[in-house]
């Protein structure tokens, strides 16, 4: 989709915020993503702003877009470190961004946690809307939850605009393995050690337990 079409592309009123940051951000994104993270992302954004807006939230949508923009930048070459989860290597981007843009620091928070705790089920639903929101949309569009909530008019639209590869959902997986195995500790305790137990027959999980039972601790 050009630039051109982004300013006349919605959904149910939905659409990319038209600014200078929200632009900087998609050439950000589509310059180190993959084709693939790209339009994910993108619908990620989607489906949350859909969702905040069928639950009647208020929420800022450049900070949502934000999140949703640079919510698997971690998986990416340019922005994965060595030792930490890819979540925070992707709020680390974004606040980086953020931040040298003059976004105030308390909306560079609300992204920043918003990315990081993405993968963490249970949690963002009951903080932020931008927070729930790129959790909502994330889930949505790799789980498939709420999908019932969402009409055919808008699931195809979205789909639409930034499709689907024909195999998403192992190309997914993949793309989270490709982004996480070189460092298999920073899943511990988080749903990507799925990812590893999937694609890596040698991979084996942290045990909390065992950390208890081995710990400095006398009995």
């Amino acid at each position: 989709m050009t630039l051109a079409a982004e300013k006349t592309f919605a959904v149910e009123g939905i659409h990319i915020p038209d600014s200078s940051l929200a632009r900087e951000i998609t050439e950000l994104v589509r310059d180190t993503e993959s084709a693939l993270l790209f339009h994910h992302s993108r619908r990620v954004y989607y489906w949350g702003a859909l969702a905040g807006k069928r639950r009647s939230l208020k929420f800022d949508r450049e900070l949502l877009y934000a999140g949703a923009m640079f919510h698997d930048m971690g998986l990416t070459p340019a922005h994965c470190s060595a030792h930490e989860r890819f979540e925070v290597d992707g709020a680390n981007a974004a606040r980086d961004f953020l931040r040298s843009h003059g976004v105030a620091q308390r909306d560079i928070d609300t992204v920043w946690t918003a990315i990081a705790l993405h993968t963490t089920p249970g949690i963002p639903q009951h903080m932020h809307p931008v927070v729930a929101l790129v959790t909502a949309g994330v889930e949505m569009d790799v789980l498939g939850l709420a999908y019932a909530e969402y009409s055919d008019a808008e699931r195809e639209a979205v789909v639409r605009a930034h499709p689907r590869t024909e195999h998403f959902k192992e190309d997914i997986i993949q793309a989270f393995y490709d982004g996480i195995k070189h460092k298999p500790e920073t899943t511990f305790g988080n749903v990507k050690a799925d990812v590893l137990a999937d694609k890596d027959p040698a991979f084996r999980r942290g045990n909390f337990c065992s950390v208890i039972r081995r710990s400095a601790w006398r009995a």
